[in-house]
Parts: structure tokens; C-alpha cells; sequence
């Protein structure tokens, strides 16, 4: 499988709503047919904080992707949409702590200031590829998938709407959330090639620890980044979000320069190969 070229179609600003967020999830669908899964759409509509002060609802699309007739006991997941913002999420971190650190004195601080001000700012716009973020998840989950036998137990949950405050995993679990009972969550959200893996432990269990270890990745249970696997994982009974960077990657989320040039997927490779092999051991 040609993953450069996959990731070469699909790293393109994808915001949700939009004609080029449609055509990327006809791509998915045929990636996943090809590989034996049937493909079912979950249409939702939903609010996130811009569209509660005027516009109208968001109308976004999941995608779930079963094997017929199988029972599945581990999803595979991802979000496909993207977004771009005037600062990239080391800059709205930044930002964050500054308000952060203001509020003490109502914000009256410079430092308050300046991180409020900032974070106002930055609008949601259609601007980024969202190669890293992610892209690189989607990839991911497909790589995973072909490196497992073709008959395990694997679901694909590729929600949409997650840079609108997680809309599509909300609507998952409000509204399929038996599907996520007695199963183990496997979330990919930004595989960089360099920097060092973290697994994100949502709800923790023997699968997810077998994931952990077979990467090697840094254990976390709190960090200040949202994710679908935060709200998929309540539904599960193991949860957990894999993610790969540093610094320098944070400074390249949502802006135009996270593009797929900048990638050689090796991350990608050895994240999937090690998930594929934690997942059902022997």
C-alpha cells in the first residue's frame, strides 16, 4: 500500500461542512471497502461554542466500519477534518497559560491580557492540510488495519467535527453508544515522524497497557490538548489516544505548514506496526 500517496490525497483543508471535507470521506469509504469493511454513515448536527452565538448548526458525518457479521472487541479511530487557525497550538497554548496566569488579578495583568486577547483572535478557518493533524491518524488506523489478520475484531470510527470541540464523538456516544460498550478505544490524533510517542491513557486496562508498552511511549493521564478518545472513551471499557511529536511539531498544527512534503510517515509505520502487534498477542 502506497500510504505517501494516501496521505498525499487526503492532507487537504478538509473543514467540516465543506465540498473537499465530502470528497476526503468518499476516499475513506472506498479505502475501507477495499479492505472488507462494511461502511455505514452517522449524520449529525451539532453546536460548538461559534455556532451557540449565532450561526447555524453544524451538520457533520461519521463514519463506522464494521467487518460483516463480526463482533467487534477493538475500535480503530480517527478524525478526517481539519482546520486552520491564525496561531498554531504551541502559540494557543502559550496563550492559555498567559490568561491562565492573569486571572489571579481578574485578568487586570499584561500577562492575562495578552493570552486573552490572543486566544480571542484566533478564528477557525479553512486553511490547513491538517497533515499531521490528522491525517497521519487516518493513515494510521489504515496501516493498523492491514497489518492485522483480516478476520480480527476491529472496528473503524472516523468521526467528524472533532476541531469544532469534539462534535462527532459527542454525537457517537450519544447516540451510538452501544456500539463502544465492552470494547477497547485505540484513538490516533497527530503521528509526527520525529519527536516521541505518548499514549494518552483514558481509561486504562490490558490492552491499552500492551499498546503502551509495545510503543514504548510516554504514559500520560491528564495533557491540555482536547481529543476525541476524551469523550469515546466514556462509552469503552479501555481507552486510549496515541499521539507523536514535540514542540516543533505543535508549532506546525493548524497553520498552512502542516503539510504532507514535510513527511515521511515513518512515524506512522512504526506506530501502527506496534499497535497491530499489541492488539491481539500470539
Amino acid at each position: 500500500m502506497d500510504y505517501r500517496a494516501l496521505l498525499a490525497a487526503i492532507a487537504v483543508p478538509r473543514l467540516t461542512g465543506t465540498a473537499a471535507n465530502q470528497q476526503i470521506r468518499e476516499v475513506l469509504k472506498r479505502e475501507l471497502a477495499t479492505r472488507g469493511l462494511v461502511v455505514m454513515e452517522h449524520r449529525f448536527t451539532g453546536r460548538s461554542l461559534l455556532h451557540r452565538l449565532g450561526r447555524a448548526p453544524l451538520e457533520g458525518v461519521n463514519l463506522i466500519a464494521v467487518r460483516p457479521r463480526a463482533r467487534v472487541s477493538v475500535w480503530l479511530a480517527a478524525h478526517y477534518d481539519s482546520k486552520g487557525q491564525p496561531l498554531s497550538m504551541a502559540t494557543r497554548l502559550v496563550a492559555a497559560a498567559l490568561a491562565i496566569l492573569g486571572a489571579p488579578d481578574g485578568l487586570a495583568g499584561a500577562a492575562g491580557v495578552t493570552g486573552v486577547l490572543l486566544l480571542a483572535a484566533n478564528r477557525v478557518t479553512d486553511r490547513s492540510a491538517g497533515a499531521v493533524d490528522n491525517a497521519t491518524g487516518v493513515v494510521a488506523v489504515l496501516a493498523t488495519l492491514d497489518a492485522l489478520p483480516p478476520d480480527a475484531p476491529v472496528g473503524v470510527l472516523f468521526p467528524d467535527a472533532e476541531e469544532y470541540g469534539l462534535l462527532g464523538a459527542r454525537a457517537l456516544v450519544r447516540e451510538r453508544a452501544n456500539l463502544l460498550g465492552d470494547t477497547c478505544l485505540v484513538n490516533f490524533d497527530g503521528l509526527d515522524d520525529r519527536g516521541f510517542t505518548i499514549a494518552f491513557v483514558h481509561r486504562t486496562g490490558p490492552t491499552v497497557a500492551r499498546v503502551a508498552a509495545a510503543l514504548g511511549a510516554r504514559r500520560a493521564r491528564w495533557l491540555p490538548v482536547l481529543v476525541d478518545g476524551l469523550v469515546l472513551s466514556a462509552a469503552a471499557r479501555e481507552g486510549v489516544t496515541i499521539m507523536r511529536g514535540d514542540w516543533r511539531t505543535a508549532k506546525i498544527v493548524h497553520t498552512p505548514r502542516d503539510s504532507a512534503e514535510r513527511l515521511t510517515l515513518e512515524g506512522v509505520r512504526r506506530v501502527a506496526a506496534s499497535v497491530a502487534a499489541a492488539l491481539f498477542p500470539g
